[in-house]
């Protein structure tokens, strides 16, 4: 058996848990506005705000409003909610003056907004007519479709609307940062958290933003894992840049990983705790972990720093202690069997001590238990204690008394249907599902996990075609990381074959003259068919060579728009548009 190198170590983690809060470690796992001028006819009105709180007998109430009445479901035609949505478009692109790709993104991403725009109409109506003329005379509050379509619930609108505004205009500071966000590749869906976690961030002046962002790619960072780190930790761009996060990154160098490492194991579920997985790190340092064992551990099970940010390793590092084990004897635990502290084992080993717990062996017993047999414990799910006792027909101490006889039939008697059902899930084509396992492992994706049982049925082909498909986008010049988080967005991406995500690109590249790195931001490009393709491209080229259309527009822009408002906005802003778009169509070839 291992023992720490001095008594010394001993001592300092005894202050390092003394420090650990307990009892985490032991648990279980409508205002009326001033009147205004309308012009052209300069007619006196009252303006009622769609951000007021204030309750009426007037039915027209707010998004706000709606968000508090849990029975407010109101059910519109989707004809309707289409009309409404064009509408929408129109009143922001072409009456205030918002850009196309804003005015769309608002129009169709603030459903609950559209919604209660429609219920101030009367919908036996013609719907776009009746709302075009309500909103000539209601001027909205932009801010509350601004801030759904970032991906905030209305819910949580009331404490963010600015007092006394309603025109996004009137914060022209925070909309400059926001077109600074949106400009460096963040996903608008992404700023509404943001927003709300680093409200501070939009305030800053012209050009401070652009200089953090750039402070964090000088660390060694690419572009494409600064995007993603500001979307999950937006708080990071406060202030300077945050000394927490760069020891961490230090760390990980010492260990052997490249900065962008930390790109692909990030989430937008998570948050982080820069200093705690500093202390992770330092904990398995005088445990007695060499760097080869925190680097093999780290890099198969990231989560061990990035769920929790290392709780999970402290919270069982507490379990054992209570059930009486000694320092030297979990260090010893830990050096052994380095794999333990995997999410999966974890979670396992857990599981058990709350079994056996429950069916109230004496702590003694588990501990010698967890002593001898903790891969073993680490390595299998059990069932609940009443599920098991049911099955085997015997009381909680009858079954206590049989796993204290033979600690093997835990394993045996416990765990038995599980390992079944996961024979059974993989004996028809074992070789094929194994491929395309260890290819999702090396995406992130946890084996066993949720996550992987959908991406499994998301992701079609074998593991050696997906591969094949994943390098061939790393190849054409995409970050590694980059390429991960594309294809997690959008799996479809890789269900098409090689030669045809090539054509693709290559169509981005020499046709349109787009960086390859314009797929970051809108991933469905790679998902589009060839047809629609080429002949949106074909004719968005036609305009912009005529000098009617800007030069670069998005490639959602373009693509994602119905056939109706492509029409609209890129057929039919030029006189000799409708021919050349026939034209594009009858010779166009499909794909």
């Amino acid at each position: 058996m291992l023992l720490p190198r001095n008594h010394k170590r001993v001592f300092e983690f005894s202050e390092m848990i003394a420090k650990l809060n307990h009892s985490v470690l032991f648990s279980p796992v409508g205002y009326d506005k001033p009147i205004i001028k309308q012009n052209p006819s300069f007619i006196l009105f009252k303006v009622r705000s769609f951000s007021t709180s204030m309750v009426t007998n007037d039915a027209k109430v707010t998004v706000t409003e709606l968000a508090k009445s849990p029975n407010f479901t109101p059910r519109f035609s989707g004809i309707a909610r289409n009309e409404a949505q064009n509408v929408l478009f129109d009143y922001l692109h072409s009456t205030r003056s918002f850009s196309f790709t804003d005015a769309e993104h608002i129009s169709k991403n603030s459903p609950r907004f559209l919604q209660t725009l429609i219920s101030k109409i009367d919908t036996d109506k013609h719907v776009a007519h009746s709302l075009t003329k309500f909103l000539r005379y209601n001027p909205i509050n932009e801010f509350e479709p601004f801030f759904e379509s970032l991906g905030l619930r209305p819910s949580e609108l009331s404490v963010l609307l600015p007092r006394h505004l309603m025109f996004l205009s009137d914060d022209h500071v925070m909309l400059d940062n926001f077109h600074v966000l949106c400009g460096y590749g963040i996903p608008r869906s992404k700023i509404g958290k943001m927003y709300k976690e680093a409200k501070e961030i939009f305030g800053y002046d012209y050009g401070i933003l652009a200089l953090k962002l750039q402070a964090y790619e000088n660390l060694g960072l690419s572009k494409s894992t600064v995007i993603k780190l500001i979307s999950c930790c937006p708080s990071l761009l406060i202030g300077g840049v945050n000394c927490e996060f760069v020891k961490v990154l230090e760390r990980l160098k010492e260990l052997r990983f490249e900065n962008d490492w930390i790109g692909g194991c990030l989430s937008g579920k998570s948050t982080y705790n820069w200093n705690r997985m500093l202390d992770t790190v330092d904990f398995l340092d005088k445990v007695g972990y060499t760097q080869e064992q925190m680097h093999h551990l780290f890099n198969t099970n990231p989560a061990i720093l990035f769920e929790g940010s290392g709780k999970k390793v402290y919270i069982l590092f507490g379990r054992l202690l209570k059930l009486g084990l000694k320092l030297n004897e979990i260090y010893s635990l830990f050096i052994q069997n380095p794999n333990i502290l995997s999410v999966k084992c974890i979670k396992n080993l857990l599981r058990a001590m709350d079994f056996l717990l429950e069916i109230e062996m004496e702590t003694e017993y588990i501990a010698s238990i967890i002593s001898n047999h903790i891969q073993l414990l680490g390595s299998r799910a059990l069932k609940g204690p009443r599920t098991v006792c049911k099955e085997l027909k015997v009381g909680r101490d009858g079954l206590c008394q049989v796993i204290k006889e033979d600690p093997l039939k835990l394993f045996n008697l416990v765990s038995k249907s599980k390992i079944k059902s996961n024979e059974q899930e993989s004996s028809q084509e074992p070789s094929k599902h194994q491929e395309k396992t260890t290819f999702l492992s090396r995406l992130g994706y946890m084996e066993n996990s949720d996550e992987m049982m959908k991406a499994l049925k998301q992701f079609r082909g074998r593991g050696d075609q997906l591969q094949e498909r994943f390098d061939c986008l790393v190849q054409a010049g995409l970050d590694y990381n980059i390429v991960t988080n594309i294809v997690k967005q959008a799996p479809t991406v890789l269900n098409q074959s090689k030669d045809v995500i090539e054509r693709k690109i290559d169509y981005l590249r020499k046709y349109l003259g787009y960086p390859l790195e314009s797929v970051v931001s809108f991933p469905a490009y790679l998902g589009y068919d060839m047809e629609r393709i080429s002949q949106r491209f074909s004719m968005y080229v036609w305009l912009r060579e005529r000098g009617a259309a800007k030069p670069t527009l998005s490639l959602s822009t373009i693509l994602a728009c119905s056939d109706t408002r492509f029409v609209k906005y890129f057929v039919d802003v030029h006189p000799e548009g409708p021919a050349t778009w026939e034209k594009i169509k009858n010779h166009s070839p499909s794909s």
